[in-house]
């Protein structure tokens, strides 16, 4: 393997000068690209210093706040080109925590997609306020029944896939840029017939720094959901997977194979 973790950031010097260490010593075959859209309090400057520190961490900077669906892209472009297999994405206010990530590169091993979920057996929230569990239930449960994904965790942003799921998808004509690139990301894998498989994992509230989260993010991840489940049939967004990807149903399968084994993993 040629695991590589991609964390979009924008004022997170806090949590980056810890964050990226912690995860070179989990996984030593691990590099991490850090996507940094011009952070006024020097997080492009700290990722640069560990990438000379380490020789394992790479740095995009980007010329302003241009969101985090085009930062994941950016990053999902990098890995492509430089032959990484499998990738994972995860936030960098520790949210995600360093030490679930080995059990998503265990699962992703025998799976196209793994989603870091909070919503399944073993998963859970730690000091979340009531209202924001209210929202994100909610929100997944609109996903959920709107798009028919058999998914618990449809807004999660802790991930691990292979990169033929990332070959699949012309990100040309991917709409979303908030947090509703997650649920767009789900929905056309899904609509693929990818293998998606859910872990659990434990998902505190950030340890420093401010959320992003506002309510024009909200919206539109609220009329993305419409906007998905009413389009018309979107091959063109994404093609038939590469050879050495682990599904083989054809496209537009309206049905994930999840599977089971060793691992706490979960078919719905």
């Amino acid at each position: 393997m040629k695991p590589l973790t991609i964390i979009p950031t924008y004022n997170e010097h806090d949590n980056v000068r810890r964050l990226i260490p912690a995860l070179l010593d989990i996984e030593p075959t691990l590099e991490v690209l850090v996507v940094d859209d011009a952070s006024p309090d020097g997080t492009g400057e700290i990722a640069e210093s560990l990438a000379h520190e380490t020789g394992r961490v790479r740095v995009i900077h980007r010329e302003g706040k241009l969101g985090l669906g085009t930062a994941y892209v950016a990053g999902f472009e990098y890995a492509l080109g430089h032959d990484y297999d499998p990738v994972i994405q995860m936030d960098a206010d520790f949210s995600h925590r360093p030490e679930d990530l080995p059990s998503l590169l265990r699962a992703v091993e025998s799976a196209d997609v793994v989603i870091g979920s909070r919503r399944v057996s073993g998963g859970q929230m730690e000091n979340w306020p009531q209202m924001r569990r209210f929202i994100s239930k909610g929100g997944n449960l609109y996903a959920r029944i709107i798009l028919n994904l058999p998914i618990r965790d449809c807004t999660a942003g802790f991930k691990c896939f292979r990169r033929g799921t990332l070959e699949a998808v012309d990100f040309a004509s991917v709409t979303s840029n908030g947090y509703g690139f997650q649920v767009e990301m789900n929905f056309l894998w899904h609509r693929a017939g990818f293998r998606i498989v859910e872990v659990p994992i434990v998902f505190p509230d950030r340890t420093a720094g401010h959320s992003k989260m506002s309510s024009r993010i909200f919206l539109e991840a609220a009329t993305l959901v419409c906007k998905l489940r009413w389009s018309e049939a979107r091959p063109a967004q994404i093609q038939r997977r590469s050879r050495g990807s682990f599904g083989r149903r054809s496209l537009g399968s309206s049905e994930s194979s999840l599977f089971t084994g060793g691992m706490p993993w979960h078919r719905h």
